[in-house]
């Protein structure tokens, strides 16, 4: 077990990646605390793992966005674990539905509260615990393909992807000589439960958007998180890896690309 006995916090645990991710470390060992924005989310993910049949993990809900909620949840760390060994930034507001023209002030700054200013409140407060310990500390950002190829209607979603990549390396170097490591992992396509209720047509068209024809599986997210966080990336800080099947490689899909 690559994480036997490291305390692991992923925010965003409610469904789909985040579970996923927290299914992933619970399995490889970690003392896993798992975050979401209000305790009937968050109790929706914890569910989900107890499906799974697992169970010793701990919750706390909190809202990112919201300084005095994030400062409580690294108290109750602080009291239940005395450390912290890895981050998972995964918890995301997706800003649908909205053209630029047509977003208020409220839509966009809704989104870049949680995926911008959460970040980064959640991780200052992850490194002053690192700081202080032995082994020091990881810290994986979820971005997105999206933030150097951006897609229709999702203006404040495509602008806080852009920013994770370029908080990612400013933490990585402030960061590098307190022994705290900085990646960010950048999904395209997830299969998500989304996917389930996508007409057949617009899933095929999304599968051709692919050059390896098949979206991300959430174990393939878990799988990349796990690496940059793992010993096996030691020297690895400030990067961005791309698991996306391909997308960002191209310029056009194969059917359009004549």
């Amino acid at each position: 077990m690559r994480f036997k006995d490291k305390v692991v916090l992923v925010t965003g645990a409610t469904k789909n990646t985040g579970v996923g991710i927290a299914a992933f470390f619970i399995k490889e060992g970690a003392k896993v605390c798992i975050n979401g924005h209000s305790p009937k989310s968050l109790e929706r993910g914890a569910d989900e793992l107890r499906a799974m049949g697992l169970e010793g993990f701990d919750q706390f809900a909190a809202d990112i966005s919201k300084e005095e909620q994030v400062s409580a949840m690294f108290d109750y760390i602080k009291v239940t674990f005395g450390r912290l060994d890895i981050l998972i930034n995964n918890a995301a507001q997706q800003g649908l539905g909205s053209t630029f023209d047509s977003m208020t002030s409220d839509d966009f700054l809704k989104v870049i509260m949680v995926n911008v200013f959460g970040t980064f409140q959640v991780s200052q407060q992850a490194t002053q615990l690192m700081e202080r310990q032995e082994g020091k500390g990881v810290i994986i950002n979820l971005g997105s393909n999206v933030s150097t190829r951006a897609i229709h209607n999702r203006t404040a979603y495509v602008t806080s992807k852009g920013a994770i990549d370029a908080l990612t390396r400013s933490m990585a170097i402030d960061l590098a000589g307190k022994g705290i490591r900085v990646n960010t992992v950048a999904p395209g396509y997830i299969h998500t439960d989304r996917w389930k209720v996508l007409p057949n047509a617009e899933a095929t068209r999304r599968r051709m958007n692919v050059p390896l024809h098949q979206e991300a599986t959430i174990a393939d997210i878990s799988a990349a998180v796990a690496f940059l966080a793992s010993d096996e990336a030691k020297n690895i800080t400030g990067e961005r890896l791309v698991v996306d099947g391909g997308c960002s490689a191209q310029h056009l899909p194969m059917d359009i690309d004549v």
